[in-house]
C-alpha cells in the first residue's frame, strides 16, 4: 500500500479550526493525503471526553469529504506538542487556523509564530475559509538572506499538484551589499523555477517601507492564494513580544494564507524530497 503523508490540523473547536480543515481537505483532494485533527489538553483526565467529541467530528468530516480524517488528543501545550506530534506521525504539513493579530486557544499572530518556530514541518496558517479549491497564484518575497532559497522547494512541491504561477517579489534595497545578495537570490530563484518548468514573474518593490508590508499589499493586489515565507533563523524570545516581519505577514489583515518554512528544518516532513 502506498504511503500517504499526513496533514496535521490543530483543532480547538472554533471556527478558525474549521477554516483550517477546509483548506486541508482541498489540499488532500489534490495531494492524496490523510488528515489528522489534533487537540491539546492541559490534563490527562481531559483526554477521553475530548477524544470522544473529536472522533465525532472526524467521522462526520470523513463521510462528507471522502478524505480519511483521524482524531488525536494529547496532553501538553500548543507551543511544543504540535511540532512533536507532526514529527511523530510524519506529517508533511501543518495547516493551522489563527485569530489574526487580535488573538487555536487564543492563538494570535505572534503565538502562531512561536508554534511554528518549534517545528521541523512547514505550516500553512489561515484566517478564513478558502475562497477557491485550487492553489494557483503564490507570492514568494525575495530578500538577501541565505535561507531564502529553502522556501522555493515548497513552490516546487505545490507545482506538482496545482497549475502554479509564482510571483517573485524582490525587495529593492539601497545598501549595495544587500543589493548584490538579493540579486544572487533572484537569479537562483529564476533558475530553480525554470528548471522545474514553473510559470513565474518577477516584480520589484521600492525601498520605501518594510518588505512585509509591501509584500502583503502586492499579494492583495494580485489576489494571491498563498504568501510563502521563511521564519527568522534562531528567533529570540523578545521577537515574540515585539514582533518580527513574518508575524506581521502571518496575521495580515487581508487574511491571505501564509506558508511559513522554518529555516532550522533542512529536511521535508513525511519523507518528501524535491
Amino acid at each position: 500500500m502506498e504511503k500517504k503523508d499526513k496533514i496535521l490540523v490543530p483543532w480547538d473547536f472554533t471556527p478558525v479550526a474549521e477554516n483550517a480543515l477546509k483548506h486541508a481537505i482541498n489540499m488532500a483532494n489534490s495531494v492524496n493525503n490523510e488528515i489528522v485533527l489534533l487537540h491539546i489538553v492541559k490534563k490527562e483526565k481531559d483526554i477521553p471526553p475530548a477524544l470522544e467529541d473529536l472522533n465525532k467530528i472526524a467521522e462526520l468530516e470523513t463521510k462528507n469529504s471522502g478524505i480519511v480524517i483521524n482524531a488525536l488528543v494529547r496532553e501538553g501545550n500548543i507551543f511544543t506538542a504540535i511540532g512533536e506530534v507532526a514529527d511523530e506521525i510524519g506529517a508533511m504539513l501543518v495547516i493551522m487556523g489563527t485569530h489574526g493579530i487580535k488573538g487555536m486557544q487564543k492563538l494570535t499572530g505572534s503565538w502562531a509564530l512561536k508554534v511554528i518556530a518549534n517545528s521541523k514541518v512547514p505550516y500553512l496558517v489561515v484566517q478564513a475559509e478558502p475562497h477557491k479549491q485550487e492553489i494557483n497564484n503564490i507570492v514568494v518575497p525575495i530578500d538577501y538572506s541565505v535561507e531564502n532559497k529553502q522556501k522555493l522547494k515548497w513552490a516546487g512541491f505545490l507545482s506538482r499538484y496545482f497549475h502554479l504561477k509564482v510571483n517573485l517579489y524582490v525587495y529593492e534595497y539601497s545598501d549595495s551589499t544587500l543589493i548584490t545578495k538579493t540579486k544572487a537570490n533572484t537569479v537562483f530563484a529564476k533558475k530553480y523555477l525554470k528548471g522545474k518548468n514553473i510559470e513565474f514573474e518577477v516584480h520589484f518593490s521600492s525601498d520605501k517601507g518594510p518588505l512585509w508590508k509591501q509584500t502583503i499589499e502586492f499579494a492583495e493586489k494580485i489576489d494571491a492564494d498563498i504568501i510563502l515565507i521563511m521564519t527568522t533563523k534562531d528567533i529570540r524570545s523578545i521577537d515574540f513580544v515585539f514582533g518580527t516581519d513574518e508575524q506581521q505577514v502571518i496575521a495580515n489583515n487581508s487574511k491571505i494564507p501564509v506558508m511559513a518554512v522554518n529555516p532550522k528544518s533542512y529536511g521535508i516532513g513525511g519523507g518528501i524530497t524535491f
